[in-house]
């Protein structure tokens, strides 16, 4: 198990424990891990971002933070939020994420995700040009989301 599973591992305990929200100073988290503040934020910004659930708030300067909240949301809300944040373009590793957080938050089950990683993945669009496969995938992921019907 690398550092930034162990950090991203403890960060989820403190959210669990703090009912979805966790306030962090990166220099102590550093200091507890013994390594750079930069691989604090490294872990933050790829394992808490709103693709994968999460709002981050920060504060800079002496008594800065850092707060991480799991965004709690009904189907509709996630599902919409989630379409916004798709945008034009998204790439297979975000799409990844995006839908693995639909099924962490019971938006879809697992056979439905695995559909649409199957429609939207490079297999799948791969006689497309590799320059137009992210608008393509975007394009694909929102029709997919929005026409899923309320659960």
């Amino acid at each position: 198990m690398g550092m930034s599973d162990i950090i991203a591992g403890f960060i989820n305990e403190m959210l669990k424990d703090e009912n979805g929200i966790a306030e962090l100073q990166r220099a102590e988290l550093a200091s507890r891990f013994n390594c750079v503040p930069s691989q604090i934020n490294y872990v933050i910004s790829t394992r808490f971002s709103p693709e994968h659930g999460y709002i981050v708030e920060s504060r800079r300067g002496g008594g800065g933070y850092i707060r991480i909240r799991r965004i709690a949301m009904d189907y509709e809300m996630l599902v919409m939020h989630t379409v916004n944040a798709i945008g034009d373009s998204v790439d297979i590793n975000t799409a990844e994420a995006l839908v693995a957080n639909l099924q962490r938050n019971n938006a879809i089950n697992g056979n439905e995700a695995r559909l649409i990683m199957s429609a939207i993945g490079n297999n799948a669009l791969r006689p497309v040009n590799p320059f137009d496969r992210d608008c393509l995938r975007a394009s694909i992921l929102k029709q997919m989301l929005m026409h899923s019907g309320a659960k």
